[in-house]
């Protein structure tokens, strides 16, 4: 593959692999996670270097964000970046630590937020790379969620047809700074009209 995208949405900053990658433009690495929270990194400014520049996403979110938080950020900022880098492959770094019962994180995710996760992941390698998607799993310290999240994913996954998109209620509000934040740091350095 020439080009390759990267989504992390375990809650910690994937900070091994964005280093891996920071100054290549043909890797893509997006990562939502808890913020602050162990290892420290991921800010919305950490976007890439010489020739990566703009080719790292970081998505910090507050404790405490839910699938509505994380259903916006991958309608207005993950996948609209996934259309326009096109990737040949899409990598999916599975961490199920964001999850609502898990015990050492903040975050609010059910399982139904990530299925919908997923489902927007599997539509979209469908739609820019031919289908080429692999998850690893990461994270997941409940195992009760972690068994209903993985669950979850290789359903949707092995479904035909997919089904359709949830729909989330609750304010967005935090969420909708971060991608308004990340939106002005990366404009310089997508085409016009991504996001």
């Amino acid at each position: 593959a020439s080009k390759v995208a990267i989504v992390d949405y375990d809650v910690h900053h994937g900070n091994g692999t964005q280093w891996m990658f920071y100054d290549d433009p043909r890797i893509l690495y997006v990562s939502t996670h808890q913020y602050p929270f162990y290892p420290g990194t991921g800010a919305t400014v950490d976007i890439g270097r010489d020739a990566g520049e703009g080719r790292t996403l970081n998505v910090p979110l507050a404790a405490g964000a839910t699938d509505a938080d994380y259903e916006l950020v991958f309608t207005r900022l993950i996948l609209p970046a996934l259309r326009a880098f096109s990737p040949d492959l899409l990598l999916i770094s599975a961490g199920y630590d964001a999850h609502e019962r898990d015990p050492l994180a903040g975050m609010q995710v059910t399982t139904e937020g990530y299925r919908a996760m997923t489902r927007h992941l599997r539509v979209i390698a469908d739609e820019v790379c031919g289908g080429r998607l692999a998850f690893v799993t990461e994270g997941g310290y409940d195992l009760q969620a972690f068994d209903e999240c993985l669950d979850s994913t290789i359903a949707v996954l092995r479904d035909s047809p997919i089904g359709d998109a949830p729909s989330f209620k609750g304010s967005t509000d935090r969420a909708e700074a971060v991608i308004e934040d990340i939106i002005s740091l990366h404009r310089a350095h997508w085409p016009s009209g991504v996001w």
